[in-house]
């Protein structure tokens, strides 16, 4: 599929150490199209962060997304950030595959973890 024809959207990854969370909205990020959350596709809290809850996450919204029109997406990947650790957690990489392999078109991957620029103090014991 060539790249003129196809209809963008925006999927945000907030991928923590606890859950990982999916939204699309549209290319100007104020309408959302579909969400989910790790909580909605396992049973235990200790699992919402998987990188298995996040494949079947993506898979529901490709599919919903799909049947509303878009055909590619951007994704913006988040993790903790601000004083907490910066790296994505788990289930960043694994939705990201799950989304191209339901036959999303991936457009730009871009890491958004908010990083302080001397800001508050970081709490004790903290190691980065």
């Amino acid at each position: 599929m060539s790249t003129d024809d196809t209809t963008w959207g925006i999927a945000h990854i907030h991928a923590s150490f606890n859950n990982t969370i999916i939204t699309v909205t549209d290319q100007t990020g104020a309408e959302t199209i579909a969400k989910s959350s790790g909580g909605s596709v396992v049973k235990q809290n200790r699992d919402e962060a998987s990188a298995y809850a996040a494949m079947q996450m993506a898979e529901q919204v490709a599919l919903e997304v799909m049947d509303k029109g878009i055909d590619g997406v951007h994704v913006r990947v988040r993790g903790p950030g601000g004083n907490q650790q910066r790296t994505p957690g788990r289930g960043a990489q694994a939705s990201i595959r799950a989304l191209a392999r339901a036959g999303l078109e991936i457009g730009r991957i871009e890491d958004v973890t908010p990083i302080p620029h001397d800001g508050c103090r970081a709490p004790k014991g903290a190691g980065f």
